[in-house]
């Protein structure tokens, strides 16, 4: 197996957010992510980028359920949208 470029590595990192890569391009992209500090901190910005869109669009969700509802409808409310992110990965 050859060593990734960065242009490769960035790619499959992309590529990883996604779909779930095929297990050569995992090993190559860890093997590169394991030498290259440049490449492993864009894979630590994408994962915490896509982790605070999460977040944000958990809590438009919330916000859009409006406050005048009664707390039990609110949770239920969460539940399942909790329940649908689950079935969604």
């Amino acid at each position: 197996m050859t060593m990734l470029s960065c242009k490769e590595a960035s790619h499959l990192v992309s590529e990883s957010q996604e779909h779930p890569l095929g297990w050569r391009e995992r090993w190559g992209l860890r093997l590169h992510l394991w030498m290259c500090i440049s490449c492993a901190r864009f894979d630590r910005q994408i994962r915490l980028l896509r982790k605070a869109l999460h977040i944000l669009n958990r809590r438009a969700e919330t916000d859009r359920i409006g406050v005048d509802m009664p707390p039990e409808v609110r949770e239920r409310i969460r539940k399942a949208l909790a329940e649908r992110d689950e079935h969604r990965h």
